[in-house]
């Protein structure tokens, strides 16, 4: 079983991070000719704080929500309304400028899969269809920039953000999690 792990350069990686820095990782795995993705959030050295906490667990607590979607015979945005609705109920933003994706034999493939919409718009689930499902949610407002090694996104107001993010199979018996490596 041979897997490559797709790395951006990290000799080229300077940044210096210190403890309590609410960090996410984003990281993709080929597998014979089938592509892999998932993210995670993490605060470094400690415990998170309480404002941390509750953006790690929401965030988190919507992805699920957006994989329970993930269903024969849902819509795409019915993923994307199960993110936003708990995002914004807790007060955070999501971010609209990254979206998650059909993944396969290519890292992104169709459908685009945003973290806010309608209810019942867009392409419908089929079983078979594999998705990276990734809420990235900011504490603040949900405008993000990037920054110049073209890589590393951060909020444009400063605030925290997190990201975790699975990629799901469609089956008949619901969404099967194909990374849960993750805790």
């Amino acid at each position: 079983m041979e897997s490559n792990l797709l790395l951006k350069d990290i000799e080229d990686f300077q940044r210096v991070f210190v403890l309590g820095d609410l960090v996410s990782i984003d990281f993709g795995v080929i597998h014979e000719g089938y592509y892999g993705d998932a993210a995670c959030s993490f605060i470094l050295g400690r415990d998170p704080d309480h404002h941390q906490r509750l953006l790690l667990e929401v965030t988190r607590q919507s992805l699920m929500l957006g994989i329970e979607q993930a269903r024969v015979g849902n819509r795409i945005s019915d993923i994307s309304v199960a993110v936003q609705t708990h995002v914004e109920s807790h007060g955070f933003s999501v971010v609209r400028e990254f979206v998650g994706h059909g993944i396969g034999r290519s890292l992104h493939e169709d459908p685009q899969i945003p973290n806010y919409g309608l209810r019942g718009e867009g392409p419908l689930i089929r079983e078979g269809m594999v998705l990276a499902i990734e809420p990235m949610v900011n504490f603040g407002g949900a405008a993000v920039k990037v920054l110049s090694d073209g890589w590393t996104v951060v909020t444009k107001d400063s605030s925290l953000s997190a990201h975790f993010e699975h990629t799901v199979a469609v089956t008949a018996g619901g969404p099967e999690i194909l990374t849960m490596v993750m805790s």
